[in-house]
């Protein structure tokens, strides 16, 4: 389970979720805005936290993406 840390979501729900991450860590927000469900879900896994008002992959984020 900790392989795939996005198993537990429905293939589409787990791509969204991927792709989000993806965005967020190249700083793609102004090009693609982030569904606030999809950032909720990545902030309440640990993926993602809030700083200085943006959000930031954290290393178990990372992680979810190899």
């Amino acid at each position: 389970m900790t392989d795939r840390p996005l198993a537990n979501f429905d293939l589409e729900k787990a791509i969204a979720l991927r792709w989000a991450l993806r965005d967020i860590a190249a700083k793609r927000l102004k090009l693609t805005p982030l569904n606030e469900d999809d950032l909720q879900t990545l902030i309440e896994l640990g993926f993602v936290e809030m700083r200085d008002g943006a959000p930031v992959v954290t290393p178990s984020g990372l992680a979810a993406l190899e």
